[in-house]
């Protein structure tokens, strides 16, 4: 009962096949963040230029996500997602070249991740509303978005976990060339995917306009507009925790690229733990409720753990900060695709994004630099402060009546 409960939407082949390959091909993704992140603070030796690497990535898709959103509305998703499967591997491939000959320098690192980042813009529009096209009965839905959430959270377990194993014995450029070649995975898994043939929208308007018209219905929309919101102050206040990692394991524990390893998995195991949880849970419960609730979690997370000084005892610690940072983004996301209208989907998808993408590296940077003056484990402390504060704000916002719920009758034209 409880199987068939919380993997139902594997009924659904084609998802089925997307869960697949996107389960090997996100192990080798976080494998590639990991090694990056770690060559970066090898280099340097800087907890602010892990900020800036973060931010080399994150920013592109910032500038071209509502582009992205656009595209998303007006194309095949589908191919879209071959287009940017293929790029993102061929990314990979030019990263594990350039570590291989051995000559790189940090600008190079900087410059395959803004790279990687323009792939990602038009990548995540089109990688969370493809779902619904995957989906043939809609009360399936949270819960397929619910285990593709699981399914990252799974990655980011085992993928810093092998990363820090690899960076150890064999160095970056292999978990480079592991993330190319998980490429394969999600690329054979999306070819044997069969979708009705993609009809067009029947007017094409400029994209100025259709860029207006997705703003326009936030404006109409306050239900989605206090989600998106709350995504942003996450984003650049909370989510940017994990650019202390690497200084709690090297500074804090006094450890390597196994103790880093080992933080960002036990904080993974969390993230799974907390997703399957939401997968499990019956339909018709309060996702908004769900949302305030993991905040409260992480929060509890970020002091608990900014207090330890053993990597032992600052593990299960990890467990909490992991079951309370992604539930909240993940959450929101379901809320968003469950509510917006479907001609507005990939739009609506493209402002979170924008916000996701663009609060997020501000806030690595906005963090690490505060880490610089005062410390890792103070500046997670305050973190950890304001996850409670902004749980008291959200509670206070989704409670006011008039915000309702999204306006699925919107008018297209």
């Amino acid at each position: 009962m409880l199987k068939h409960h919380t993997f139902r939407a594997f009924q659904n082949r084609n998802f089925a096949l997307f869960f697949a390959g996107q389960s090997v091909s996100q192990i080798g993704t976080w494998m590639q963040q990991t090694a990056v992140i770690w060559i970066v603070y090898t280099l340097t030796h800087s907890a602010s230029m892990i900020g800036v690497a973060v931010f080399a990535q994150l920013f592109p898709s910032f500038l071209l996500s509502i582009l992205g959103g656009v595209i998303t509305d007006r194309y095949s998703r589908y191919k879209i997602l071959l287009f940017t499967q293929i790029a993102a591997m061929m990314q990979a491939v030019f990263l594990a070249a350039l570590v291989l000959t051995n000559h790189y320098v940090i600008w190079e690192i900087l410059s395959l991740s803004v790279v990687l980042g323009v792939i990602n813009a038009l990548d995540v529009p089109a990688r969370q509303t493809i779902v619904h096209e995957m989906i043939n009965d809609k009360a399936d839905l949270t819960n397929a978005i619910s285990l593709n959430s699981a399914m990252a959270n799974l990655a980011k377990l085992t993928g810093p976990a092998l990363s820090g194993l690899i960076l150890q014995r064999f160095g970056a450029s292999t978990c480079f060339i592991i993330n190319a070649i998980s490429f394969i995975a999600v690329i054979s898994s999306l070819l044997l995917m069969k979708f009705p043939k993609h009809q067009p929208p029947p007017v094409k308007k400029k994209v100025i306009f259709e860029l207006a018209e997705g703003f326009r219905y936030l404006r109409q929309t306050p239900a989605l507009t206090v989600i998106i919101l709350l995504i942003a102050c996450l984003s650049l206040l909370i989510l940017p925790y994990d650019t202390l990692e690497p200084v709690f394991a090297k500074v804090v524990f006094k450890g390597n690229a196994a103790t880093y390893g080992y933080i960002s998995s036990s904080i993974g195991l969390g993230a799974l733990t907390g997703t399957l949880l939401i997968a499990s849970a019956p339909n018709g419960i309060d996702l908004r409720k769900v949302v305030l609730a993991s905040i409260a979690i992480l929060a509890v997370g970020l002091i608990l753990f900014s207090q330890m000084k053993i990597l032992r005892l600052a593990l299960p610690f990890a467990l909490i900060l992991g079951l309370g940072s992604i539930t909240p983004i993940s959450t929101s996301i379901t809320i968003i695709q469950m509510e917006a209208h479907p001609q507005m989907r990939g739009r609506v998808m493209g402002y979170v994004v924008l916000v996701f993408f663009g609060m997020l590296p501000l806030g690595s940077l906005l963090v690490s630099t505060l880490s610089q003056q005062i410390g890792a484990p103070v500046t997670m402390l305050c973190q950890g402060i304001a996850a409670l504060l902004i749980t008291a704000l959200f509670y206070r916002l989704f409670s006011k009546k008039q915000l309702g719920s999204a306006d699925v009758n919107f008018n297209v034209y």
